[in-house]
């Protein structure tokens, strides 16, 4: 589908129509999600303005009982209309280093369309990475907020190696395992991402602040709800499915029985995609949830990074991405990161990228600031393309920073 011609604030008519829609109605709408199945944004949202329904189509008007079950979700969606911001407003709430994406967007990840409609109906970023890139070598690392050491340490750990690998790590921000990972990638100056049940703009929970804003310095914070949007409980179930979709694989460090890292694991499993579980002590309440997804989900048991990698590189190989950004089964197993000669030409990257390749050392590594200056691109630029040369597989973490992977 094609972008409208830029709006306010340079956002495309479906983008501002997407992100009114969110504003009306809680992400993972059922009704909202078969409506844009069929109509436009901007047509769904003339119509909600206007207190009428889209004419019948497969799937939504079909029958009296979808006709009730629109009608309700109209009235849902009419109470928030007095709130509504303006197309100015939406638009300059993507001030301060807030940027909106939607389906189609360059910056869209692919993954994500796999939710068919329960797919987002657009997200909120903070921070410096490109989202769409990222999310082609990523890896999501969940668990319990009442960690133990043990599972704390094992997430850190993971998280650190991975990121070290060029993998970008995903998690939700909570205390516990999600902290945990976070800070292991942010260790590693490896990019992560934190997806939130709140706008991106309101730090939850408040603990978090600056893990939030360390976050957004060296990756991204996302959310489906608009800024200034508090949490709910229900809303971090809803947030699970888009944590599961827009990885190559979910890891479930450490889940008591009822631990809502269970969720994204189901999701995960519903997606089809790899779903991995770190084993814990026999004892402890809280890998139970880990045990019983490898017992009765067919979760693959890992206990370190390259387990992980063994796992999700066959879907992350740069053969394995389908020209429209799905993917296609690999031709051939991969084991480890992808080599050399599966390698994008470097004529197939944007000038910014490659003047970053070219700035990186033929021998040892370095810094992010160093390749900055070399390049002549600012550090916001350079975040981007790194994480962009890692998901290509050109480059990876060192001990002495950033370094060309090793070829033949």
């Amino acid at each position: 589908m094609s972008q409208a011609p830029p709006r306010a604030g340079g956002l495309g008519e479906h983008t501002l129509a997407r992100a009114a829609l969110a504003y009306l109605a809680e992400p993972g709408d059922p009704v909202l999600g078969a409506l844009l199945g069929i109509y436009e944004p901007a047509e769904v949202l003339a119509a909600i303005k206007a207190d009428m329904l889209p004419g019948t189509g497969p799937g939504c008007g079909g029958s009296p009982a979808s006709r009730k079950a629109l009608e309700r979700a109209l009235g849902r969606w009419r109470v928030r209309l007095p709130a509504l911001p303006s197309d100015e407003d939406i638009a300059g709430a993507c001030r301060e280093g807030i940027r909106l994406v939607g389906p189609g967007d360059p910056e869209w990840p692919s993954r994500l369309d796999r939710l068919g409609q329960a797919r987002p109906y657009a997200l909120w970023l903070r921070g410096n990475a490109d989202l769409g890139f990222s999310c082609q070598r990523s890896v999501s690392v969940v668990g319990s907020r009442a960690a133990t050491g043990y599972g704390t340490h094992v997430a850190g750990e993971l998280a650190a190696d991975l990121g070290e690998r060029g993998w970008v790590i995903v998690s939700g921000g909570a205390y516990g395992i999600d902290a945990a990972a976070h800070r292991g990638a942010l260790a590693a100056e490896a990019i992560t991402i934190a997806v939130l049940a709140c706008g991106v703009d309101y730090p939850y929970p408040a603990g978090h602040a600056e893990l939030f804003s360390a976050i957004a310095a060296q990756g991204l914070i996302v959310s489906e709800w608009p800024p200034g949007r508090r949490p709910a409980r229900m809303r971090f179930l809803i947030r699970n499915r888009t944590i599961a979709a827009m990885t190559s694989g979910t890891v479930i460090v450490e889940a008591g029985e009822r631990s809502g890292a269970l969720n994204t694991a189901r999701h995960a499993a519903d997606l089809g995609q790899p779903l991995m579980a770190v084993p814990g002590p026999v004892t402890s309440a809280q890998s139970a949830g880990c045990h019983r997804i490898i017992r009765e989900w067919n979760a693959s048991c890992v206990t370190r990074a390259a387990d992980i990698i063994e796992l999700l590189s066959p879907l992350n190989a740069p053969d394995a991405l389908a020209p429209g950004g799905g993917l296609e089964p690999a031709s051939s197993p991969v084991s480890g990161p992808p080599g050399p000669d599966s390698l994008p030409s470097r004529d197939d990257l944007d000038p910014n990228s490659a003047r970053v390749l070219d700035a990186l050392p033929t021998r040892g590594g370095a810094g992010t600031s160093t390749i900055a200056v070399d390049a002549g691109v600012d550090l916001d630029t350079v975040l981007r393309c790194l994480g962009r040369l890692a998901g290509y597989g050109f480059i990876e973490r060192g001990d002495s920073g950033w370094r060309l992977r090793k070829r033949g």
